[in-house]
């Protein structure tokens, strides 16, 4: 064991360094403006096929980054999710994360309605915060809610699809990516069965860091001060 590195920032950065030789020996070269959130996303599950299964839009990451920069929440599909995104990070750029799972008047709608809180929370998530993040890490239903409300004109700031699982996870990602393509909507999204709270945090994470040019660990020591 190498005891050289013992704080937390210390050991990302080597995690970092790490992984970037680790996709040069697999011959992999990340596209500059994606490098943060496939290396954030790998330093949180060890798992370098996201390198080539994270897609992204046109400029996504760049609009994520501007929308954060300008005060844009972020709404996750789980309380797991929320609890990864960074709260000091979200807060020094005048936003918030929330996640109506657990609320009582999203249980009574879905249970009404006969479907999942997941889709009920994304329309909960489209009145509150309609040009938000909407981030989601474990229901494809709340992707498939996503598509139908841009049909009927929803533009969020940014959707994060990162469902993990076997029923309708690889549609739906791949149906709410067309749809933000077809709307011009950022979309940054874990193709094919992987995924999870976990990356969809990670993203989260790598776009704010990002947005306060705190991507380094040393310097984000300073800035989240």
């Amino acid at each position: 064991m190498d005891a050289t590195y013992t704080t937390p920032s210390a050991i990302e950065a080597e995690s970092m360094r790490i992984i970037g030789e680790e996709l040069a020996r697999r011959g992999i070269a990340l596209l500059p403006e994606h490098e943060a959130v496939v290396k954030r996303v790998i330093h949180t599950t060890a798992d370098f096929d996201y390198a080539e299964a994270l897609r992204f839009t046109e400029n996504a990451v760049e609009r994520a980054v501007e929308a954060l920069r300008a005060g844009a929440s972020i709404v996750t599909d789980t309380n797991m999710a929320r609890s990864g995104v960074s709260k000091a990070a979200l807060s020094k750029l005048g936003g918030e994360v929330r996640c109506y799972m657990a609320d009582s008047d999203v249980a009574a709608a879905a249970k009404a309605r006969g479907t999942t809180r997941a889709v009920v929370c994304m329309d909960k998530a489209a009145k509150e915060h309609p040009v938000g993040v909407l981030a989601v890490g474990n229901a494809p239903t709340a992707l498939l809610k996503i598509c139908e409300l841009m049909e009927a004109g929803l533009r969020p700031a940014l959707v994060i699809g990162a469902p993990v699982g076997f029923v309708n996870v690889v549609e739906s990602k791949e149906r709410v990516f067309d749809a933000c393509e077809r709307f011009g909507v950022p979309c940054i999204a874990a193709m094919g069965r992987k995924g999870g709270s976990n990356v969809c945090a990670a993203i989260c994470n790598a776009l704010l860091y990002t947005a306060l040019d705190a991507v380094d660990p040393v310097r984000r020591q300073e800035a989240l001060k």
